[in-house]
């Protein structure tokens, strides 16, 4: 493990930028980027697409270490180059943000009010490139969507479980059960997964650590304990579909807990704004999401 990334992400002020859509989440990233689906044909043309847009964030004045500490990559971003490096010595070397890889393969169907991850098979692999490649942590997301006890326990089970084997490739994994922001009784769920999530942190070796991205909670400071847990390197909130402002003040009312947002990050850029408009645009959302995250 890199120690200076290590303490980075354990004590750094700022926050964490999601750059990580894959597959299904693509089009729907580059749409409200401003390029429509009949502009590319087939998947390379979307991916080139995808990565020019993350190249045009990471590069911009704006994306570096004063505000941001952390960003979480897809894949392919990790594999792609930036001004002659992999993106992940970029992010490091040029920016001091600290890199993230997304080794989930998406979600399965629903049942018992959750989706839980599809099986990852390749994961040996992805923690193996993602060594060589310098990413500090990874990040897998699964869904909760009812208060259902049975199914939130298999959800954090199998985030815990495939966490122990990103522990034991000495990478730091960011735990991910996202409760959906229109479950009909929200706090409900985040009651029942805190105290999932608190068993398996108590089940922890003294010497590993995870990292946690959850909703903002309905009711401010839910998730205290899970911030001070000493497995915990930090807790960090998802926007989960909010507009930037609404997430920010949510967000501010939970103290410790800090942002690692992806579309209230990216919402307002696209891609025919001159350069001035585009660093304008998103200096202006680095700061307002950090300001949330340091209050």
């Amino acid at each position: 493990m890199n120690e200076k990334h290590f303490e980075q992400m354990k004590n750094g002020k700022g926050f964490i930028a999601a750059l990580d859509q894959s597959g299904g989440s693509t089009p729907k990233a580059l749409a409200l980027y401003g390029v429509t689906e009949d502009q590319y044909s087939g998947e390379e043309e979307m991916f080139d697409l995808v990565h020019e847009m993350r190249t045009r964030i990471i590069t911009a004045p704006a994306f570096d270490s004063s505000q941001i500490i952390g960003a979480i990559l897809f894949e392919q971003t990790m594999d792609r180059e930036i001004e002659g490096k992999y993106t992940a010595d970029y992010l490091w070397e040029k920016k001091g943000v600290v890199p993230f890889l997304k080794v989930d393969n998406g979600l399965d169907t629903e049942s018992n009010g959750v989706q839980q991850m599809k099986p990852i098979g390749d994961l040996e692999d992805k923690l193996k490139r993602a060594n060589e490649r310098n990413i500090f942590g990874t990040k897998m997301r699964s869904v909760i969507k009812e208060p259902n006890p049975e199914g939130i326990k298999a959800a954090v089970d199998q985030q815990f479980e495939i966490g122990q084997q990103i522990i034991e490739a000495d990478l730091v994994p960011i735990i991910e059960p996202e409760v959906d922001i229109n479950s009909t009784d929200k706090e409900k769920c985040e009651e029942l997964l805190k105290a999932e999530i608190l068993k398996h942190l108590d089940q922890l070796g003294s010497d590993d650590h995870v990292m946690l991205k959850l909703t903002i909670p309905t009711v401010a400071n839910t998730y205290k304990e899970l911030i001070e847990h000493p497995n915990v390197v930090r807790v960090v909130a998802l926007s989960g579909g909010y507009e930037t402002e609404t997430a920010n003040e949510k967000l501010k009312e939970n103290n410790g807990l800090i942002a690692s947002f992806s579309r209230a990050l990216t919402q307002d850029l696209n891609v025919n704004q001159s350069e001035e408009e585009f660093n304008k645009q998103l200096g202006q959302a680095v700061t307002s999401i950090y300001e949330a995250s340091i209050t």
